[in-house]
This record gives C-alpha cells, structure tokens and sequence, in this order.
C-alpha cells in the first residue's frame, strides 16, 4: 500500500500540472521535492542569470553535499535556450519521480541514488523562460525567449578547443602543442562577449567531476553526439568524429532506442529531416549549418573529463500543459537508462606506494587519441565500450604503469586501480628539497667509508 499510495503521487501531480509561474515557481517545486526527499537531495545554485535570477541545480545522492571516492557523477541539464520548455519540465518530473520511486523502495532507482552522484540543472536560461512564458505555449513563437537578456545564444557561446586541437594536429611541427584532451580555455576567450550563464555553467563543469551529461533541448526528436564543430574549412556539414566515436554512438542510441518514439519508423518526422537511418541519432557535425559553431558538447569533451550529448526530447518546444503526461512517459525510461550509463567502461583509483591517491594523473587507452584525468582523490571513470584495452597511467614524478583492462557486457565499470612509485630523479629532488644537499654528501661520505673498510680487509 506504500509504494502505491507514492506512485499514485506522480499521477497526482499530473492531474493538477500546469507550468510553474515564471521561474519562481520552479524554484518552489524544487523545494517541496527536497522537502519530500531531504536525506538524499540537496539545492544549490552555481550563479546568476543576467538579470539575477539564481541558477538552481538539485543534486540526488545517498550523501549530498560531497564527492563520494570512487562515485561517478552524471548531470542534466535544460533550457539553455528558453523557450524549449519540455526539457525543463522533464527534468522537474524526473527529480518528482526518483525521491518518489526512492521512497516506494525501487531497487532500479534506488541502486542507482546510491552507486551515482547526479546533478539536475532545469533551467539554464531563466530570463529567456520567463519572456517566452509571459506570452504562452501558443504564441511564443519559434524564437522569442531562445536568446539570454543580452541576446546570447549560450549554446554556442562556449571556447572554441577544437580549432587549437585541429590546427595542432595538422602542424606537426608546431612548437605549440596541445594536448588531446583538458585543453585549456584560451585568454582571448574571457575578452569576448561571454554571457554570465555561460561563465557560471563553465565553472561547474570545472569544479564537480562529472563522467556524463545531457543537455536536453526541444524541436526535434533525435540524440546529437559530438563532434559538433565541422574540422574541414570547406563545409557546413561534414561527419568528424571524435576519437571516442563508438562510445558517443553507443551513447546515443541508448537514449533514442528506448525513448518511446525517436526509433519507431512509422512516426512522422519532426520537421524535414529524417533521423531513422541513424536510429534516431546524429553526429552534430553532418546536421548542424551554424559557421563556427562552439556548444558544449565539444567544450565539455576537449576540456573536461565530461562525455556530453545534446538530446532533443520532443518536436513541440513548449507543447501544451496538457500534452506533459504523455512526454514524459516517452522519455522517462530513457532518462534513467542514459544516467545508468555513466557505470560503463572502466574505473578505479591511482595511489602511490604509501596508498595516497594522486590527483591530476593521466589515463590513457591504447588505440584511441583521447586521455582523461584523475580527480582530486586519484580516483577516475572512463566511458568505453565492451572490450579489452591497454590502459596506462602516468603522473609528474611518477613511473608510468600499464595493464590490461576488460570491460564486460553486464552493467557496472571494471575496477581497473594502479599503483605508481616515485621515479629515482623525483626522490632525489625530494630529499633535496627536504635536506638540501645534506644526505647527498652523507650518502658519498658512507661510501668512502665503506670503501675504505672493505680495503682494509683485503
């Protein structure tokens, strides 16, 4: 009777939903979740909005607040342009749902609140939501409230990494290397006309270690993977693949395959074009026309550990309060089955001899041109595919290691941990640091005696 009585609460919100007013009343639904479900949630906001509107997230886990050793951490966000409403109220149903089916005691939902650290952020854009809601689902329009307040489309307003990347790759023999991934944010970037929303969703990526994300948008049905930048200067549209195209593909077609609609070949298509052959998926790259394009998935992926797609959930942007129950139930076992992917590949902690974890380590898979890093405890999570893999380690100060690393076909990531030793030159200038030059001059001191003892013997 329990576990009816707080499913029956989702339906209940249903019967009476209608889209909160203004973005005030997401921050109260927010709220009464956190009331419902206070030991596993957690609100936070990491900033502001143009016109100072704070940009809520609420993160669900067995211990918010703090990053569990060992725990991978997944995200979701939405409204990035805000009028594509229907991504926000997912993600608004989605934190109803998990506190909901966490109380009844589903082991599914359960389970994964224990083993992940998720983050939902339902509202990246809250001034351009609050404009495209003041005139309504049927007169909004296909534009109007897309935009920040100072009319910047954050999708693409984030640094462009992959023209550094590119341009290091075909110059060989540049002195400027870059590196294949954590590439750093150029300073010309934080001279341009940034948006605060961007700045603030760039620091939160920065600081929580997230493994992989989505960003739900609206207009479409069809899951877009990176790369979303065009390498060649000649096209708009042009298939580039990243060096972890396999996994964004596998990606991908775990959200579309179980999505109610965005596989079914009997469905008309949103608009003119026709995802099925890619079973409702797409490279970013071959579908989008924007010149110089920088959204996040690229962003995310070049300088952060971050593996993120762009999940279009819907052809309506903003569809009628009465059309959300349906929505949702196209979208709600995809959602959870994309957060369960963030347990894909391979896992563990890299630890010095003394079992200290090292941060900043660098884990590298043979085969694929494409490194991650461990975080502050040494401990890291690396999306891939089933398969066997060459994976190495390697730190400042430390001598590189190497194993073999199988990753099944059943759900969870291989435990795959290292433990590196102090090269002899790190030790040295570690002693001298602590000493100065003392126990150099000790240690030829004792070997002159040494050598002197074992003359005298002969």
């Amino acid at each position: 009777p329990g576990k009816a009585i707080h499913r029956n609460l989702l339906y209940h919100l249903f019967a009476k939903r209608v889209y909160p007013v203004m973005f005030t009343g997401v921050i109260q639904l927010m709220k009464t979740v956190n009331k419902m479900c206070p030991n596993i949630t957690r609100i936070y906001n990491i900033g502001k909005s143009h016109q100072g509107l704070k940009l809520y997230a609420v993160e669900i886990s067995d211990n918010p607040g703090e990053h569990e050793v060992g725990e991978p951490e997944f995200r979701y966000t939405a409204g990035a342009h805000g009028n594509e409403v229907l991504g926000r109220e997912l993600i608004l149903l989605l934190m109803q749902f998990m506190c909901q089916e966490y109380l009844a005691g589903n082991p599914r939902i359960v389970h994964l609140i224990e083993d992940t650290r998720i983050h939902l952020l339902p509202s990246v854009n809250p001034d351009g939501y609050d404009k495209a809601y003041k005139a309504g689902s049927e007169l909004g329009g296909w534009s109007l409230g897309r935009w920040t307040q100072d009319g910047i489309d954050i999708n693409n307003n984030f640094p462009d990494l992959n023209s550094l990347l590119w341009e290091s790759e075909d110059q060989k023999k540049s002195k400027r290397k870059v590196p294949n991934h954590h590439i750093p944010i150029p300073d010309w970037y934080l001279s341009e006309n940034v948006a605060v929303e961007t700045r603030a969703i760039i620091a939160w990526m920065e600081k929580i270690p997230f493994v992989l994300g989505g960003n739900l948008q609206g207009g479409e049905l069809v899951v877009a993977y990176p790369y979303d930048m065009v390498r060649s200067l000649w096209k708009t549209q042009d298939y580039t693949p990243t060096p972890d195209d396999h996994v964004f593909r596998w990606l991908a077609y775990s959200y579309a395959s179980t999505h109610r609609l965005m596989t079914d070949a009997r469905r008309r298509a949103c608009h003119t074009e026709d995802f099925q052959k890619e079973d409702g998926t797409v490279n970013g790259a071959s579908w989008h026309t924007v010149a110089g394009s920088r959204c996040i998935n690229d962003f995310s992926y070049l300088h952060t550990n971050c593996f993120e797609l762009s999940i279009y959930v819907g052809c309506d942007k903003y569809p009628h309060e009465s059309e959300l129950p349906e929505e949702w139930e196209n979208n709600r076992e995809s959602l959870i089955v994309f957060m369960e992917q963030v347990h894909r590949g391979i896992k563990g902690i890299v630890k010095d001899i003394h079992g200290r974890g090292i941060p900043h380590a660098i884990i590298s898979v043979e085969g694929v041109n494409h490194d991650i890093r461990t975080g502050a405890d040494g401990d890291y999570w690396r999306l891939l595919n089933p398969g066997e893999y060459m994976v190495s380690v390697k730190a400042e100060g430390y001598t590189t290691a190497t194993k073999n690393c199988e990753v099944g076909y059943d759900m969870g990531a291989t435990r795959c941990d290292f433990t590196i030793s102090k090269t002899n030159l790190a030790r040295i200038k570690e002693i001298m640091r602590k000493f100065g030059k003392q126990p150099i001059s000790l240690s030829l001191r004792r070997l002159r005696q040494r050598a002197r003892q074992w003359r005298q013997r002969r």
